[in-house]
């Protein structure tokens, strides 16, 4: 028997990266999943986003473990949209026990040369998108009386201040306090509510020429190779970055029974970036 075995999980930004990787994971220890993702362009980030074909690849994935997977297009931006997604899952599996608010963007920058775009994007999505996120769907968690978890991707950035990154500093650290917040409202419902705080993680969103350039600014098209010696000098363990199915180990011990008394946690999946000295 799996270790979520009948649960249902709402997953965010799971077109691929961490939310694929969390979608795989959670299937092949018994879950049902819903997956959704923009599957378009926001328009301010340093990367291109996910596709539909990249939706339809993680409903393959899933359903290779033997999962079943209900796919749809969601703007985490658009409470319509996710209500309209929520309301599909439940219509489909009954009801949601594990909701991974995973959809984020990343782009750089300095805080006084940000554009407007930039700033309100990144805290449209990041932010406001996971509270509508877990807003759509908290109301039938209580209703169902079944408990559950509510896991927000957050970041090594949402406990440090980090050059470049103001905004999505902002949007993380504001993601720590709904999330608190959301853990005292919720524990009489048995709902637990935490976050996972990744350092550089294996995925598009820090795998591009913009994000390398971060770190290797003399180097006009750096190689992974290069970045990767640059990068491992950010963590306490000398690893450049973690994988995606680190995360998702991290987001599966969480939706489980064996985390059933842990809630307004900020768990480090980061290599020890966040205490590097």
């Amino acid at each position: 028997m799996g270790r979520v075995e009948g649960k249902v999980a709402l997953i965010t930004g799971a077109a691929r990266g961490q939310g694929r990787s969390h979608a795989v994971r959670l299937a092949q220890e018994g879950a049902h999943i819903i997956a959704s993702d923009i599957c378009q362009e926001v328009g301010s980030t340093h990367y291109t986003l996910a596709t539909s074909d990249d939706l339809k690849e993680t409903r393959r994935l899933v359903e290779n473990e033997g999962g079943k997977i209900l796919t749809v297009s969601a703007d985490v931006r658009e409470p319509e949209q996710l209500r309209a997604a929520v309301d599909a899952g439940l219509a489909e599996f009954g009801h949601i026990d594990v909701v991974c608010a995973n959809a984020g963007i990343g782009s750089l920058g300095r805080a006084w040369e940000l554009s407007d775009k930039q700033w309100g994007d990144m805290l449209d999505v990041n932010l406001t998108g996971a509270w509508n996120t877990v807003r759509a769907v908290i109301p039938h968690m209580i209703e169902a009386g079944r408990g559950g978890s509510i896991i927000f991707t957050n970041s090594v950035a949402g406990t440090l201040g980090r050059p470049n990154m103001a905004h999505y500093a902002a949007s993380k650290h504001g993601l720590v306090g709904l999330m608190r917040s959301l853990a005292n409202e919720l524990a009489p419902y048995y709902i637990r509510v935490n976050s996972i705080h990744p350092g550089n993680v294996d995925t598009d969103m820090v795998q591009n020429i913009t994000g390398r350039r971060l770190l290797l600014p003399d180097v006009e098209d750096p190689s992974r190779e290069e970045f990767a010696e640059a990068a491992a000098a950010l963590s306490v363990i000398p690893v450049p970055w973690v994988e995606s199915i680190d995360i998702s180990n991290a987001v599966l011990w969480l939706a489980s029974e064996e985390a059933r008394y842990v809630t307004g946690a900020t768990l480090p999946v980061d290599a020890g970036a966040a205490i590097k000295a």
